[in-house]
């Protein structure tokens, strides 16, 4: 009698992300939010410089009080995402958010925007995004194939650096053929749209929440980071992430107001400076998956933030007309840093954490990454009042170089690829 052998057949390959119609909706309402979100970020401070005369300092509080709920909120906000329906929270994310864009031009048809006024509604807009982003990056490993992870950051972050290339344009445009106030119309549009896609995705797996109910509140609050402690590879991203979104911050929180009074640009010349640097991300995305498998995925870690570094010295060597751009070039050049390193380490974040825990662990970076935010923009507003815009962003730009010190000096420069989850 004689056994016959059966020889398994290999699995049959994933289909690419474009075939793949929740992730389509995901990306194409995700790409809207981006612009809306975009087209916000130099409207708020071209509202409150240039309509509500606003100091150096006062612009810099907006900036740091959309940052603060990250600090205040992250740890909380992963365990709600660890414990329920993350794609329900992200509606709702979105349609506070749309109310909250909606209610500027309001205000302002009624004449109660003030300062205070616009101080309230990016507060609360920080808290709802915060909600929303540690859903977001905990939910898209459910929605995609471990194979298709990287390639699908990589979509998303193009898609960040695609808004940025046309949002603060049309910002600028905006605000200049219809006041900045008129322009929140568009963003909370943005927003709803975003709620809409994401009402249509049907299909994808909700996954179970975390079984955090018998865990003390605060083991299930400091669960991600004691995660991440024991992760050497996480806690070196974390500390040069950190770092560099101090600085970066600083920088952002006086951009602006440095294009506007020592660059003497106008709205629509601000907002072509920040599209001109989306281009150096924008490209990035779309080649990452692409380097990252000719350089390695941990070595790209480390050559993309410290290869960029002397570009970023354009910014502060800015000057008036069209020099305005050399800013422009410099945020290219750390855009293209921002997209290759994110990517590969979120992607690395994701496929090596527990499912139960990756809200909790996205939630511990966030509460570290973006918590230094706020105080980065306060860093940059005091420095901007005390030294004056050009010495601090000359402080900004050096600082933020500096954060590749943590990969370039570590065991990430010695290999080629991360191991296996």
């Amino acid at each position: 009698m004689t056994q016959q052998l059966t020889q398994e057949a290999p699995p049959l390959p994933r289909p690419s992300l474009w075939r793949s119609r929740n992730f389509l909706l995901l990306w194409g309402g995700q790409t809207v939010s981006e612009v809306g979100t975009r087209i916000s970020g130099v409207t708020v401070p071209l509202l409150a410089a240039a309509t509500l005369d606003a100091t150096v300092f006062q612009v810099s509080l907006l900036t740091f009080l959309a940052w603060l709920p990250y600090l205040l909120f992250s740890l909380p906000a992963g365990m709600v995402a660890d414990r329920v329906d993350q794609r329900r929270l992200m509606i709702a994310c979105d349609l506070g958010r749309a109310a909250l864009m909606l209610s500027v031009p309001v205000a302002a048809l009624a004449g109660a925007l003030t300062l205070p006024f616009l101080y309230v509604v990016v507060g609360l807009g920080g808290v709802l995004t915060v909600l929303f982003t540690v859903a977001y990056k905990s939910w898209l490993p459910r929605l995609v194939a471990d194979e298709h992870l990287l390639d699908g950051n990589a979509k998303l972050t193009m898609s960040q650096d695609a808004a940025e290339l046309v949002g603060p344009s049309l910002g600028g445009a905006l605000t200049g053929l219809v006041g900045a106030a008129r322009t929140f119309w568009s963003t909370g549009l943005a927003f709803a749209i975003s709620a809409v896609t994401l009402l249509l995705i049907r299909a994808a797996p909700a996954g179970q929440p975390a079984d955090t109910d018998r865990v003390p509140l605060r083991a299930a609050l400091t669960g991600g980071l004691a995660f991440v402690r024991r992760q050497p590879i996480l806690l070196k991203i974390l500390a040069c992430t950190t770092t560099s979104n101090f600085f970066v911050m600083a920088t952002g929180s006086i951009e602006v107001t440095f294009m506007l009074r020592e660059l003497h640009a106008s709205p629509p010349m601000v907002g072509l400076v920040f599209s001109v640097s989306a281009v150096g991300g924008l490209l990035a995305g779309a080649t990452a998956t692409r380097l990252a498998r000719r350089l390695g995925s941990a070595r790209i870690i480390w050559v993309a933030m410290a290869a960029p570094g002397p570009l970023y010295a354009l910014m502060p060597l800015a000057q008036p007309g069209w020099g305005v751009l050399l800013y422009g070039v410099g945020l290219a050049a750390f855009s293209a840093n921002a997209v290759l390193f994110n990517v590969a380490a979120m992607s690395y974040r994701q496929r090596i954490t527990p499912p139960e825990l990756l809200g909790r662990v996205n939630a511990a970076f966030l509460w570290i990454c973006f918590g230094v935010i706020p105080l980065g923009a306060l860093l940059g507003g005091a420095l901007g009042s005390q030294l004056g815009l050009r010495p601090a962003l000359w402080i900004c730009v050096l600082g933020t170089w500096s954060a590749s010190l943590f990969v370039v000096c570590s065991p990430l420069r010695r290999m080629r690829d991360f191991p296996p989850a």
